[in-house]
């Protein structure tokens, strides 16, 4: 059993399918359903006499409540006897739950069986220093109505047990009664729920601003979809979803929810716009399959999805055609080097959908494809499921997002500042699962920057991953897993240090705040940091706990040379505590918003800019209390909203480093420029990737270096860097910077080339073409010696 995937001890966690590892697909055997219950949240189930329930903690120390409830709505948990047995009676746990916000739809569900939810009764099934992992399992003695909770208070920002979610697998006795190809949940009330059936077409209409639900019902299902004008069809004109125009107009391959979201028709018309999507890869390339594809693959008379629109399209007077153009979704496409054209299976997950809005009143058409010849769909043809919904509906623009290949899809969220961020931009981007600003109004990047390197900033970097490390074998858990010397660090200290496998290739960079001599927290970009921790800690048996708490600290970082003045008016703290004037570099305080009984804070002399900054760190539904009076102090120095955009030339001028661009899990932390978090010589205890990294560093191959560019061309991330016709490296990131006014570059350079001064080009178009002049410098190109920071 692994806690990663949480699944009962008897089911492979990834199939095997002829030697193919396919995680995401289905994996449960009939009769089998998982169910998550979110920290905080809970689920209702039905079941019938005989059936299984095994409900397991992954994360560890989430309390867990349960009400089995009988036809008259009685709690009566002898009916789960295996599992309530040792249960203590918590009484309105349940019920209190239900009559918070956001469980309007389980409350209505069980008002359609007759059972009020202020009457619920439950019992506490878990609590106390449950291990990850902790499972309890029980057969029900007769059908009944089961509520289970994870309940949990929010988590303050000094405090360190974060509510986390629960698994539920349910066995059932007969599983014939049972379909393991659900729909999720629909998003609202329906005008219109419609099944697609496999190797057919079907057409609906639909008036403007109202919302289509395209669902891939089994996975690995392609869908092809168009749609008409249908004012202009009424006047004997058509005007379809045109895939060239729309991507010349978007920019891109296809549009994604988003700036470059809609579909237009070749009169440049806007048709609809895509809200939602939760699998992220699809096709405008290609037409719907035709009957010339399958003749000329040796299939003649193939059904094919061009025929099935023409046959379904016909009572609308439109024109038939031997191939049409259509926007492909669920189609993995590709280009290649070679410029041929690829596909596989598709990337979608059963119940995966992408959600769009009619900006027209229109016809549409949708195809479940049934092409079984190739790996388009799996080499499995199945359903589709469409459904509409009101135009009265506001839906929130989301992608999934997955912290594993296997995990269940979260859709973007946006952080607890996003009220006032969003009022002052609208130029966002998804990162690591939440909505950030590129850019504000009236200021730009160029500004933005300025005001960091002058005067003051405020930014949004809430998506980083925060994880508490806690229990009486926390410290030798960091000790082992990340490269610095955690035994060094005091309790209200910070350090920065990377995070390796056992060949030095690097999983995260992040910081490790000690929050007492047991508890730590880790902060990183990457999801899988966090899992790797908790891995670790089950693998060595080590009596410790390491439990995500990103959604219970959000944080901004105040950053500039008035930084220190801004927050010194509203930031309090104990006579205990480190006072925020006298916060020293990588240090960091437990504090107040302004006073005593002010909401609760952990500021930390941290940042990404290369200046005097700090992090201010809170719970989600304080966020927009802590922004107002940040702005509010920072009025005479005019702080400024800062975006990616600004923040991505600020890191660069300062040398520091960003994931997937200076680093991957090829790279080293020598490689990366981060060479002072492996002290391999003072650090006498061993860690994860030691003997690797000792190798490594005797016998680099790499190196990062500055480039200084000669020209005003910026060089991209991924270009390559030459001597003559040999690449001896590629750049990492690039910017032009506006203190110094140069183009500078960051470049991983083979260390026979990485002497400062040494003459490089860098190759665009072919690599050959192309070449842009530059000559290898030192880096931090700005404040090298942290005098800044430091201040």
């Amino acid at each position: 059993m692994t806690v990663l995937h949480g699944l009962p001890s008897n089911i492979n966690p990834i199939p095997l399918r002829s030697g193919v590892l396919t995680p995401g697909i289905p994996t449960l055997p009939h009769g089998l359903e998982r169910h998550t219950i979110k920290g905080g949240g809970l689920i209702v189930l039905s079941l019938d006499t005989g059936d299984r329930i095994e409900i397991i903690d992954p994360q560890g120390l989430q309390p867990c409540s349960i009400a089995v409830l009988d036809d008259s709505g009685h709690h009566k948990p002898e009916l789960l006897s295996d599992l309530t047995h040792n249960a203590t009676t918590d009484n309105q746990t349940i019920a209190s739950m239900l009559a918070g916000a956001g469980n309007e739809k389980i409350t209505g569900k069980l008002q359609q069986r007759g059972i009020g939810a202020k009457q619920i009764k439950s019992s506490r099934v878990m609590e106390g220093e449950t291990p990850a992992g902790h499972r309890i399992s029980a057969s029900a003695q007769a059908g009944a109505t089961c509520i289970i909770a994870a309940p949990a208070e929010p988590m303050l920002a000094h405090e360190q047990l974060p509510p986390t979610e629960l698994l539920c697998y349910v066995t059932r006795a007969n599983p014939a009664a049972h379909s393991n190809n659900e729909l999720p949940e629909p998003l609202g009330e329906m005008l219109l729920d419609l099944r697609v059936d496999k190797c057919t077409s079907r057409t609906y209409t639909v008036k403007a601003g109202e919302y289509i639900q395209i669902i891939d019902v089994e996975g690995r299902e392609c869908s092809d979809f168009q749609c008409f004008d249908l004012a202009k069809l009424e006047a004997g004109i058509e005007r379809c979803l045109d895939a060239t125009t729309t991507r010349t107009l978007m920019a891109s391959a296809y549009p994604q929810p988003g700036l470059h979201a809609k579909f237009y028709d070749q009169d440049m018309q806007a048709m609809v716009q895509v809200i939602q999507d939760t699998c992220g890869r699809h096709d405008s390339f290609g037409l719907a399959c035709t009957a010339k594809y399958y003749d000329d693959a040796g299939y003649p008379g193939h059904i094919n999805c061009s025929d099935n629109f023409n046959y379904a399209l016909a009572p609308f007077e439109i024109q038939p055609r031997a191939g049409w153009m259509a926007m492909n979704f669920f189609f993995n496409t590709a280009v290649d080097d070679t410029n041929q054209m690829l596909g596989d299976e598709p990337w979608s997950r059963p119940g995966d959908y992408v959600l769009l809005k009619a900006l027209k009143d229109l016809v549409c058409i949708s195809s479940a494809c049934p092409d079984d010849i190739d790996p388009a769909n799996g080499w499995n043809p199945t359903d589709i499921h469409v459904r509409v919904y009101p135009a009265d509906y506001d839906f929130t623009t989301a992608v999934a997002y997955r912290m594993t290949a296997d995990a269940d899809p979260h859709l973007t969220k946006e952080t607890a500042f996003h009220t006032r961020t969003s009022a002052l931009t609208s130029n966002y981007t998804e990162y690591n699962g939440y909505w950030l600003a590129n850019r504000y109004n009236n200021h730009g990047p160029i500004d933005e920057y300025w005001a960091c390197r002058q005067g003051v900033i405020v930014t949004d970097l809430s998506p980083l991953r925060k994880y508490e490390v806690l229990g009486p074998d926390a410290e030798k858990l960091l000790q082992y897993c990340v490269t610095r010397d955690v035994k060094k660090l005091s309790p209200g200290q910070v350090v920065y240090t990377a995070m390796c496998y056992d060949n030095g290739g690097m999983i995260d960079d992040g910081t490790v705040f000690r929050m007492c001599e047991t508890n730590f927290r880790w902060i990183g970009g990457s999801d899988y940091s966090g899992l790797w921790l908790r891995e670790k800690a089950q693998e060595l048996g080590l009596n410790c706990w390491v439990k995500s708490s990103t959604d219970q600290l959000h944080n901004l970082q105040v950053q500039g040379p008035k930084s220190r003045e801004v927050l010194s008016k509203i930031i309090w703290t104990r006579p205990d505590q480190t006072p925020l004037d006298e916060l020293a570099w990588f240090r960091f305080s437990v504090a107040r918003l302004e006073q005593e009984h002010g909401v609760p804070l952990l500021v930390s002399r941290t940042g990404y800019t290369g200046e005097l900054g700090y992090e201010v760190f809170c719970h989600p539904k304080d966020g927009e209390a802590v922004w107002d009076a940040i702005m509010e102090a920072g009025k005479e120095h005019k702080i400024t909203p800062l975006g990616l955009e600004a923040l991505d030339m600020l890191r660069i001028e300062a040398g520091l480093i960003f994931a997937n661009y200076e680093f991957t899990d090829e790279t080293d932390p020598f490689e990366a420029g981060i060479s002072f978090t492996v002290p391999l010589k003072s650090k006498s205890d061993d860690f994860i990737g030691r003997e690797a990294l000792l190798r490594r560093k005797e016998h680099p191959m790499n190196k990062l270096v500055g480039l200084e560019l000669a020209g005003d061309e910026l060089a991209a991330h991924g270009d390559c860097v030459h001597i003559g016709r040999q690449q001896i490296g590629v750049i990492t990131s690039g910017t032009k910077s506006p203190t110094l006014s140069k183009n500078i570059a960051l470049c991983r350079i083979a260390v026979d080339h990485s002497a400062p001064g040494t003459a490089v080009e860098i190759g665009q178009l072919d690599g050959h073409q192309k070449r842009l002049q530059a000559t290898v410098i030192s880096y931090p190109f700005y404040d090298p010696d942290k005098s800044r920071v430091r201040m």
